[in-house]
């Protein structure tokens, strides 16, 4: 196994399933029972989730919204989605902890680090839900960062695209996928992966990312167990 303690994005848009607007009971259910799978094999999980399926900061901020409020309501829609799959966990009998990245309880926990990692080595999952808890901050720069707090060995971004291509494989049928692209390249070329921040923060303190299709049931286990299916990003 290569991997103790994994960083695991999760998309917000992609647990809408094949609804318009929320969360598809089914596809969270799909997605508890690969981190369950990948749990039970020993390795320690944090995950930060998305909030585009319910609200997303920059869009409201299109439509009138003072662009704070519209990033503090994106965070508490990140908020919901960690707690709907931390409900799923528990229907499946695996122990997970919410942590949010803004005082709110009971309805989760204060994130702390040292918190976080006790409750991964006793075999919890640990959802951190609330961004980094600042606007201007996407939950891909709060992966990053939280990745870089919780030491993981690397971030795993789960997505509906099985990897990172030359460009958008939905709009371009002549797209071709890398096994691997350094940081440096994938900025080069402009590809959307990260944004900017997030990308630097990882480049900065050496956290790999795998870029992988999460919609497909059983891929979480298999790049956590190194087989060659999505895109290694990397110093």
């Amino acid at each position: 196994m290569q991997f103790k303690r994994i960083l695991l994005k999760l998309s917000g848009e992609s647990l809408m399933g094949g609804k318009q607007y929320g969360i598809d009971e089914v596809r969270i259910d799909e997605y508890a029972q690969q981190i369950k799978e990948v749990a039970r094999m020993g390795v320690q999980i944090g995950i930060v989730i998305g909030g585009g399926n319910i609200f997303r900061g920059l869009s409201g901020t299109s439509k009138g919204f003072d662009r704070v409020k519209g990033d503090q309501m994106g965070m508490l829609a990140t908020v919901i989605n960690s707690l709907a799959l931390s409900s799923a966990l528990t229907i499946l009998g695996q122990k997970n902890r919410v942590f949010t990245a803004v005082r709110m309880e009971p309805v989760g926990e204060f994130y702390d680090k040292w918190k976080a990692i006790d409750a991964m080595e006793n075999g919890e999952i640990a959802i951190m839900a609330g961004g980094t808890g600042n606007p201007f901050f996407t939950t891909d720069t709060a992966s990053a960062l939280r990745g870089i707090e919780i030491e993981a060995d690397a971030m795993f971004k789960g997505t509906r695209v099985d990897g990172v291509y030359t460009t958008d494989p939905e709009k371009d049928p002549a797209a071709t996928k890398f096994r691997t692209i350094t940081f440096d390249e994938m900025y080069d070329r402009g590809l959307k992966v990260m944004d900017l921040t997030a990308t630097t923060l990882c480049k900065e303190n050496n956290l790999s990312v795998v870029v992988f299709d999460m919609d497909t049931v059983g891929n979480l286990k298999k790049v956590v167990n190194g087989e060659d299916i999505g895109t290694l990003v990397h110093l």
